[in-house]
């Protein structure tokens, strides 16, 4: 199985199109493209001519599963069980349709699905058929840590019938435990991208994020990204809460969450992770002050500044992305604290003359952040702040919460899916538990290694650490490591 890791716009997506025979690959020739005997003598030698010859000739099935799920409904019509067993030629739909839970949603259209569900039925249509040639765009996206493995695990299984895979993906927890080998995008992006030569997923991971290709001799980032097992407390001489609340409720029409006593203190992130559908936005909501708790008392109440970026972004803003965020930041705007702790790594200067409006879903995912972060607060509440961005873009938002929180001694809670921007990100972890979509347990907050020990073991995997980069990694199930990590209850990372 290859992995293709890369920033967004570098090309990962065109070069998924031309293995699927959508695009032909037009060898620089953009006025008077090559037909396919021309393409195919080009790379005679290579593997690629075989392929592409195999391509040509409609030898070769390829199936591939587009980058973005939420336009199916415009073209697929019907309902998802009858939709999966019409297209079910390998037999397998039993198995991968209990594995991504789709029971639930089997007698529903697709138009009604949300982006999670249409995600799951993309990756059950793709892996029933029967093709040569397996391509998957961005699986994990809208997906929570749960089903996210879940379809690691149902992709991998193709590895069994010896197929070619190929998955682009930006959440490098799930890139590690789908992948054999990657290979790196970098360049300009939306101007050129540059493909590495294929290394094995734990040095190609390493060379991504250390930003350097050693047999190459290529450097295309500045500094390297680091982890650090344990993050430094900036505040950890102050134990006072800066936050505290007691046992609380919330009841909707079919589903309660239930909230157990817990407190924040003044210069720590609270990471907050659990499975979509069972409550965490609405605790969010609790703490910002959009909803009431029906029973406990709210905690922030008339006495706490709170900003607070929603999971879904409204785009009815009528201005520029300059003048939303000099509302926000008022005079800190022109500080240079302000240009390089947040508009530089969110490099978001391009986009001051563009109007909010017009934003695709990652520029505005990191317009809302600065916005959010811009505004002078106490409590500082961020929801899915990862969604449509990738790596680089991921672990620069990471570090500018933690700066933000750590310079000033503020506290923020993060509602995340991706397991290694919350291991970046977390000094703590609140973890929710229950029934998605009927009951929901908010657990107090915890430390890091304890929350992800208990989370993990819910989930039945194990992490263990890079030697080199400190990055959480899976384990391959049933691996030795992962025996042994089980029997002695460290699912996280041996101590």
């Amino acid at each position: 199985m290859l992995g293709l890791i890369g920033e967004n716009g570098i090309g990962k997506s065109t070069a998924l199109k031309i293995l699927s025979g959508e695009i032909k690959p037009n060898l620089e020739r953009y006025d008077n493209p090559p037909d396919w005997p021309e393409i195919i003598q080009y790379f005679r030698g290579s593997t690629l001519q075989t392929y592409f010859q195999r391509l040509s000739s409609r030898s070769l099935k390829v199936v591939h599963k587009p980058q973005y799920v939420d336009r199916i409904p415009r073209v697929v019509k019907g309902k998802v069980g009858e939709i999966l067993e019409r297209i079910d030629e390998r037999g397998r739909l039993r198995k991968v349709s209990e594995k991504l839970q789709l029971k639930v949603i089997w007698d529903r259209t697709l138009d009604v699905l949300s982006g999670g569900e249409l995600q799951r039925v993309a990756i059950a249509a793709a892996v029933c058929r029967d093709a040569d040639v397996y391509l998957f765009d961005e699986p994990s996206s809208y997906l929570d840590v749960k089903q996210r493995l879940e379809a690691a695990k149902v992709i991998r299984s193709l590895k069994e019938e010896d197929k070619f895979i190929v998955v682009a993906e930006h959440d490098l927890a799930v890139l590690d435990y789908l992948s054999d080998h990657v290979c790196v995008f970098y360049g300009k992006p939306g101007v050129y991208g540059i493909v590495s030569h294929v290394h094995s997923v734990r040095t190609g991971i390493n060379i991504y994020l250390d930003g350097f290709i050693p047999d190459e001799n290529m450097r295309f980032r500045k500094e390297p990204i680091t982890f650090h097992v344990k993050p430094p407390l900036a505040s950890s001489s102050t134990n006072v809460p800066i936050l505290s609340w007691g046992e609380m409720s919330k009841t909707y029409s079919g589903f309660k969450l239930k909230i157990e006593p817990g407190d924040a203190k003044a210069g720590e992130v609270i990471g907050i992770l659990g499975p979509n559908g069972i409550g965490k936005t609405t605790f969010i909501k609790i703490l910002a002050g959009l909803e009431k708790p029906d029973e406990g008392s709210s905690p922030t109440e008339n006495i706490l500044r709170v900003s607070y970026k929603p999971q879904y972004i409204s785009t009815e803003y009528e201005g520029t992305v300059e003048e939303l965020l000099r509302i926000a930041a008022k005079e800190q705007f022109t500080s240079s604290w302000y240009q390089t702790e947040i508009i530089n790594p969110l490099n978001l200067s391009p986009l001051f003359d563009r109007s909010v409006k017009d934003l695709s879903g990652g520029e505005l995912q990191k317009v809302a952040i600065a916005a959010c972060l811009s505004r002078e607060a106490d409590l500082y509440l961020l929801d899915e702040p990862s969604a449509y961005l990738d790596v680089e873009e991921r672990l620069a938002m990471a570090k500018i919460i933690r700066r933000v929180v750590e310079d000033r001694n503020v506290t923020a809670f993060v509602v995340e899916h991706d397991i290694i921007a919350q291991d970046f990100i977390a000094d703590r972890l609140m973890i929710f538990t229950g029934e998605p979509g009927i009951y929901g347990i908010a657990r107090s907050p915890t430390s890091l290694l304890d929350g992800m020990n208990a989370f993990l073991k819910e989930m039945d995997i194990t992490f263990r650490r890079d030697p080199d980069t400190k990055r959480p990694r899976v384990n391959k199930e049933d691996s030795r490591l992962d025996k042994y990590q089980k029997r002695i209850g460290q699912y996280y990372y041996v101590k």
